[in-house]
């Protein structure tokens, strides 16, 4: 059995928060017909159908995200599922919106509902699916971000990601995560929303006044190049250091 966990906080005060792009996830996964209606068990929505060949357990902590290890420990302790088959899907501030990866093992990142699962587990060698939701740049603007509804304008990239992630899941059952960012890739496009909140600014500053472009290009200028003169003491100057053209 696989066990798919989406994050988020429960209630509706948090359901459309860029936080709860986990919870959204397992929803639009849990909408296939083979899924059971969604009960409570483990302080947490559960939902079981199976993909594949595969019985899927999904999962979605109602315990809010501090605390969404307890939830997830409790039903991998209950049908003795291994780490290896645990994925959890979550909101990733270092990805653009839109940008979606597949990852096992590795730190936090800071996110305290991984924290928590890291804790409950006892390892960090699970799967997490990151689902990028972009950072708002400034450290004091990362909580309003992530605990801020979706824009209207983000919904023109957010409803195709879920769309593809139900679409193409069978892919990462089967345990091919590169067919399945693949796949995800080919079906939202891969370049960055132009719209989206917290998207970088990178090229339009590369195309700008210098600001994100490196310390040489800078120094290189976009003004006109200065011709040296034919004539004048400058002129005989340069033609003594550098010598006369032929």
């Amino acid at each position: 059995m696989l066990l798919i966990a989406g994050l988020g906080n429960p209630g509706s005060r948090y359901a459309g928060n860029r936080h709860n792009i986990g919870f959204m996830a397992v929803d639009e996964i849990a909408r296939a017909p083979s899924f059971s209606p969604w009960s409570k068990k483990f302080s947490a929505e559960i939902a079981e159908g199976q993909i594949g060949a595969e019985k899927v357990l999904l999962v979605k902590p109602q315990t809010f995200m501090n605390e969404s290890g307890r939830s997830v420990g409790e039903a991998a302790r209950f049908f003795k599922i291994e780490p290896a088959n645990i994925v959890v899907i979550h909101d990733e501030l270092d990805l653009a919106p839109g940008k979606l990866r597949v990852k096992t093992g590795g730190g936090n990142g800071g996110h305290n509902g991984l924290r928590s699962i890291d804790a409950h587990l006892g390892t960090k060698d699970y799967r997490r699916m990151r689902l990028g939701i972009g950072h708002p740049g400034a450290k004091e603007a990362v909580t309003p971000h992530v605990l801020g509804d979706f824009a209207k304008v983000d919904r023109e990239w957010l409803d195709p990601l879920l769309e593809a992630i139900a679409r193409h899941i069978d892919s990462l059952v089967a345990g091919d995560d590169a067919l399945f960012m693949n796949k995800v890739s080919v079906a939202t496009g891969s370049s960055e929303p132009a719209g989206a909140k917290g998207a970088s600014t990178g090229s339009a500053k590369r195309q700008g006044n210098g600001k994100g472009q490196s310390h040489i290009r800078q120094a290189r200028g976009t003004g006109p190049v200065l011709k040296p003169p034919e004539k004048g003491p400058m002129a005989e100057m340069l033609k003594r250091i550098f010598g006369a053209k032929d």
